[in-house]
């Protein structure tokens, strides 16, 4: 029997129907058979599946009417054609089956004509369908596959602009990973927080530990005879090595500009540039906000950044002791941060330890 044939299932109870259909049908078809609504949904499940079934209505047991209803309720078998195939004529018997999903009516006695006719138009249809469905899963999958890829590229690209910074002050290390997942446990950690559920969203959330890495991306417009210095700055090389949050914040703002259409990440990011030594009490710079002003990526990463800065060795200071560094977050609750921000630091500082050490220098 050749397997390319379409494949046709005939339901009825009465054996004489059964073999009528069968001999009209096995020139052109490949054909099964099924004398009770049972055996049909269990040759339903065959695989592949029947291109099209031929159902009879009054059958004892499980009428078609109920074979219908449980072929259209299984995902296996929901998008298999179905006719009617019934001694009835009246118009809401045919209303009624249409209605249940059959997509055609044939009566009793067949005429094999019309019977060929219809067939062979809801097998064109199937194969109408399942071209635009395999067409429909190609162009989904291809989307996927580029959006993914474009993710890539941009999560690449952040890190190669973040370590360009990186390379203006070595001894940083990890720096980049741990502030990273520093900012995404506060998310999401706040993410049901009466004061943060507004903002932060799932997909706000993935932008923002995204943008992260970019907070010191200004630090590559200050001198390296500040950057690098190993003691401690004068006033003067102070004010210019606080500016790399402004020039950070300009370099984003230009990319903005240059992007077609607006980007989450950047905008996130160039509020992480510009804000993240903003303090809670106004104290901060480069603008002396203050408090819910602001914004709340900002503050996230105010805290990730000083406690990075706390547990490592600098050029200019030695590396506390994670137990003194967690003292000194609580220290500037209500000061330097947000004191939400500190609770959720304290509630999920075991994960902070984890992190610091997973992404140890």
């Amino acid at each position: 029997m050749e397997t390319g044939l379409p494949s046709i299932l005939i339901v009825d109870d009465t054996p004489e129907n059964l073999s009528v259909l069968g001999e009209l049908l096995q020139p052109t078809y490949r054909v099964r058979a099924a004398n009770s609504g049972r055996r049909a949904l269990q040759m339903a499940h065959s695989s592949p599946p029947p291109d099209l079934i031929l159902l009879d209505v009054m059958m004892p047991e499980m009428d078609g009417y109920e074979v219908l209803a449980e072929l259209r309720a299984d995902p296996y078998t929901s998008h298999i054609p179905v006719v009617f195939v019934t001694a009835m004529d009246g118009t809401q018997d045919e209303e009624r089956g249409l209605d249940c999903g059959a997509v055609d009516y044939i009566t009793k006695p067949i005429r094999p004509a019309i019977v060929l006719a219809r067939i062979r138009t809801q097998l064109e249809l199937k194969r109408a369908r399942d071209i635009l469905s395999d067409q429909n899963a190609y162009l989904e999958a291809e989307v996927a596959r580029r959006m993914a890829e474009n993710q890539l590229i941009q999560q690449v690209s952040i890190h190669a602009l973040a370590r360009l910074a990186e390379t203006r002050d070595p001894e940083t290390g990890n720096h980049l990973l741990r502030t990273q997942e520093y900012v995404r446990t506060l998310a999401k950690a706040l993410q049901h927080h009466p004061r943060f559920a507004h903002y932060l969203d799932n997909h706000t959330i993935d932008a923002l530990a995204k943008s992260a890495p970019l907070h010191d991306i200004g630090k590559v417009g200050i001198p390296d005879h500040i950057l690098l210095k190993p003691g401690k700055l004068t006033p003067d090389e102070w004010e210019i090595m606080k500016t790399h949050a402004e020039l950070g914040a300009k370099a984003i703002a230009q990319a903005e500009q240059d992007a077609e259409k607006p980007v989450e990440f950047l905008h996130i990011a160039k509020e992480i540039a510009y804000c993240h030594h903003e303090k809670w009490d106004g104290s901060g710079y480069p603008r002396g906000l203050a408090g819910d002003d602001i914004p709340i990526a900002a503050r996230l990463m105010a805290l990730a950044d000083v406690f990075d800065a706390l547990i490592c060795k600098r050029v200019y200071k030695p590396a506390f002791a994670i137990e003194d560094a967690r003292q000194l977050i609580l220290d500037g609750r209500g000061k330097h941060f947000d004191p939400d921000v500190v609770q959720a630091f304290t509630d999920h500082f075991d994960n902070f330890v984890a992190i610091a050490k997973a992404f140890a220098d």
